[in-house]
């Protein structure tokens, strides 16, 4: 086997440039050399850990370069990363990740051209919405705009005629 210094990415023997990132490839000499395992991110970034810890394989996450975290904000980190496992344990990885529906069977991930993970489960904007036109768009604006006035408007004014009614009760 093969892998890419730079991305980790496992590859056959008979391939000499990455597939995700373009570099030349190196044979592993070391058993413990570090190759990718899945992309994930939130929850399923911890529960692929706790999994392969639960196993006894060693792991690490990789931050993507090419993603941002709101963590600041947010208070835990949202942001896709790399796991990497030991080459040693790349297969038992796998495995475990296959039991825990993270990898299904004999699928290998597929990049977008920025490098996210493309998951068969998710569906582009063009797969669940129909395109708009300007007008259709600014008309779908100004109608959500004025419901949610008359939302707003009708909150308050029920809050102030309970309040009405249960200062009455007291008069």
């Amino acid at each position: 086997m093969k892998y890419c210094k730079k991305c980790k990415h496992l590859h056959n023997d008979n391939e000499e440039l990455c597939t995700a990132c373009k570099k030349p490839l190196y044979e592993i000499t070391d058993e413990n050399t570090p190759v990718y395992l899945i992309s994930a991110g939130g929850f399923e970034l911890q529960r692929i850990k706790t999994a392969l810890e639960d196993s006894a394989i060693p792991c690490d996450s990789i931050p993507q370069k090419h993603t941002t975290s709101a963590e600041a904000v947010t208070g835990y980190d949202i942001s896709y990363r790399d796991i990497v496992v030991p080459y040693a344990a790349y297969e038992k990885a796998y495995d475990v990740c296959v039991g825990i529906g993270a990898i299904k069977e004999g699928e290998e991930e597929i990049l977008e051209d920025d490098g996210v993970p493309v998951n068969s489960d998710t569906k582009t904007a063009t797969e669940e919405f129909e395109e708009m036109s300007g007008t259709k768009r600014t008309t779908v604006r100004v109608i959500s705009a004025i419901l949610l006035i008359l939302i707003f408007a009708a909150v308050i004014y029920g809050t102030d005629f309970i309040t009405g009614f249960i200062k009455g009760l007291f008069s």
